[in-house]
């Protein structure tokens, strides 16, 4: 079985341990920039196939238990053979709204998100039964039904072909009349709102949701402990924020972290992943986690992105609220 379902089915039943923690890697992000990807330190963007020689070390490690790709890098991925005695779940990302179309010199993200479907779920079933569904809501009555609507339908494909999900649901990207306080708000009733109607059969997985500060995650948590609730890592930021965002989301009831910029624009993504779950643990504090980060770095002659001091500090504002 793989670990995924393990640890799924303890936090269900109630009997959870701090190891049950789901740690994913959100390894797709050509879905949103294409070439630019992955930029390298001297300059130019890792190839797709350099991409997936290093998504395949991850995957023969088992240091995460999903690993969350592209349709077409997830297909390319499971010919290589390495999901089949692997304790790592494949996810493919199941729809690509516009709030995600990040070309360069592309303005799409200043309208507010569409619903798009590039991935057909009939084609993917043969070798992949899990994927990442995205929402975006802006309280644009309009833009907003046409993406509940895209879903619903999703859903019902879903069901019929024995394919499971997980919801993503993005802040505003474009949000009308919604000031940045009411915004986490709006995204706890919207997931409330929107499940009431869904049977179990229907649900999703898990959540993804942005990480808005200790109350907002409390409350969603409390209010229905029977959604499994997981954070998404957002922008790079300094290695600090990483591991501050993961001690804060498992301290407020978070179940799982879906990371990706901040494991692939880490100097050493297998390290960083392993401090991860120092992290996750309690072994290691946030400032505990960064130093033991440069510490491995300087044995490796491999040069940090920041200097150290700049490094600890914590810059993303939401993490500032505890």
């Amino acid at each position: 079985m793989k670990s995924l379902d393990t640890k799924l089915g303890r936090i269900r039943a109630g009997s959870q341990r701090p190891e049950d923690f789901i740690l994913a890697h959100a390894n797709d992000p050509d879905v949103a920039l294409g070439v630019a990807s992955v930029p390298l330190a001297g300059g130019g963007f890792k190839t797709r196939r350099a991409f997936l020689d290093a998504t395949a070390e991850v995957i023969r490690a088992g240091s995460v238990d999903v690993m969350l790709t592209s349709v077409a890098n997830g297909e390319q991925l499971t010919l290589r053979g390495l999901f089949a005695d692997s304790p790592v779940t494949l996810a493919i990302r199941a729809n690509d709204t516009t709030d995600i179309w990040l070309p360069r010199g592309a303005s799409y993200l200043r309208e507010p998100s569409r619903p798009f479907r590039t991935a057909s779920l009939e084609r993917v079933r043969p070798f992949c039964d899990l994927g990442l569904y995205s929402i975006t809501l802006n309280n644009i009555l309009d833009r907003d039904y046409a993406t509940i609507e895209a879903y619903a339908r999703f859903r019902e494909e879903a069901l019929r072909l024995g394919f499971r999900h997980f919801l993503e649901v993005f802040n505003p990207n474009a949000g009308a009349g919604l000031s940045p306080e009411a915004v986490p708000a709006f995204v706890n009733d919207t997931i409330v709102r929107l499940l009431c109607g869904v049977t179990a059969s229907e649900r999703p997985a898990f959540l993804k949701l942005v990480y808005n500060g200790p109350r907002a995650l409390e409350e969603l948590v409390s209010h229905d402990p029977s959604l499994v609730v997981g954070i998404l890592g957002g922008a790079a930021g300094t290695t600090r924020d990483t591991f501050e965002l993961l001690a804060q989301g498992v301290k407020h009831g978070a179940r799982l972290a879906l990371f990706g910029r901040k494991i692939n624009l880490a100097e050493s993504p297998p390290d960083m992943i392993a401090l991860m779950w120092q992290v996750i643990r309690g072994e290691l504090g946030p400032l505990e986690a960064v130093r033991a980060y440069h510490a491995v770095l300087a044995r490796k002659g491999l040069r940090p992105a920041r200097a150290p001091e700049a490094d600890v500090q914590v810059t993303e504002r939401a993490l500032q609220q505890e």
